[in-house]
């Protein structure tokens, strides 16, 4: 857990952040996948796991199938950052690369090749709610919080913090880059919208669309999503690094981003912000 002093007294009120940027893999990606993974009988588990990532969950899954001594494949788009490529190889993964348009059928050929079990990022109830103990953490820490505050891409963080916090009574709010807003316009309509197509954000870990899964808990549980621009994002990530000490990438930097733009409405209130990741090359920072 992280707060700042100087944000409290800009936004007034009282923020506390949960660094899944410090987690294994540097990302929230490692609670999912962990459990999906533990959760596979021996035979199963035996002919190799992989997916399909931009990086944090293709690590996590590494990760997890290292500690079960299994096999793992990683498909991953050619455009993602190369400390996220580095990541996954140094955790012991086959990657096979590809457009970030063709990740699904280039993992769905090397499951008919090989035979592994597809762990998908998000649309997976153990990996929801392997992510959803990351609030469940939170909570037991601060449970007088009033409203929590996660990123969205395919959901599976976002969905299990929903879940956990619905129990408790206590509000959750998603955090969506303007460049990748289907979730927004998916909650928004009541219908699930499909994925932007070639987006442009530095949020690279939120480009997936919604997944199926999650948009059904988020719609039935009410959650909303506040949408951030690149502007916001930047000055988020660069306010944890210069103020707060901590290296979190653009996609995990989108919570302070909505915290910032919702503060007003939530003066004296006691926010929770999951810090989805920190896995980054800093090219950011040029901006």
């Amino acid at each position: 857990m992280a707060t700042s002093a100087t944000l409290n007294a800009q936004l007034g009120l009282a923020a506390t952040f949960k660094c899944e940027n410090l987690q294994k893999v540097g990302a929230f990606k490692a609670r999912g996948a962990t459990n999906a993974v533990l959760s596979l009988d021996d035979a199963t588990a035996s002919r190799g796991v992989l997916t399909h990532s931009s990086g944090n969950h293709g690590a996590a899954l590494a990760f997890a199938a290292a500690i079960r001594g299994v096999p793992c494949t990683v498909v991953m788009p050619e455009d993602a950052p190369t400390v996220k490529f580095d990541a996954v190889a140094d955790y012991g993964a086959r990657i096979v690369r590809c457009t970030q348009s063709d990740r699904e059928e280039a993992a769905a050929r090397e499951q008919a090749a090989t035979g592994a079990t597809f762990i998908h990022p998000f649309e997976d109830p153990n990996v929801i709610a392997g992510q959803g103990t990351a609030a469940l953490e939170l909570l037991e820490e601060r449970p007088d919080l009033e409203v929590v505050i996660a990123p969205i891409g395919g959901g599976g963080l976002l969905s299990g913090t929903a879940l956990v916090c619905a129990e408790a009574g206590i509000e959750t709010i998603g955090a969506e880059p303007e460049a990748v807003d289907d979730a927004y316009r998916s909650l928004m309509s009541g219908v699930r919208q499909p994925r932007v197509p070639n987006p442009e954000t530095l949020g690279d870990g939120l480009l997936t669309g919604i997944g199926a899964l999650a948009f059904d808990i988020l719609q039935r549980l009410g959650v909303t999503i506040q949408l951030v621009d690149e502007a916001a994002i930047v000055d988020a990530a660069r306010f944890h690094l210069e103020r707060m000490k901590l290296v979190v990438e653009p996609s995990g930097a989108t919570g302070l981003a909505a915290l910032r733009r919702l503060a007003p409405q939530w003066q004296g209130k006691r926010i929770g912000v999951i810090i989805s990741g920190g896995n980054t090359d800093f090219a950011w920072l040029a901006r």
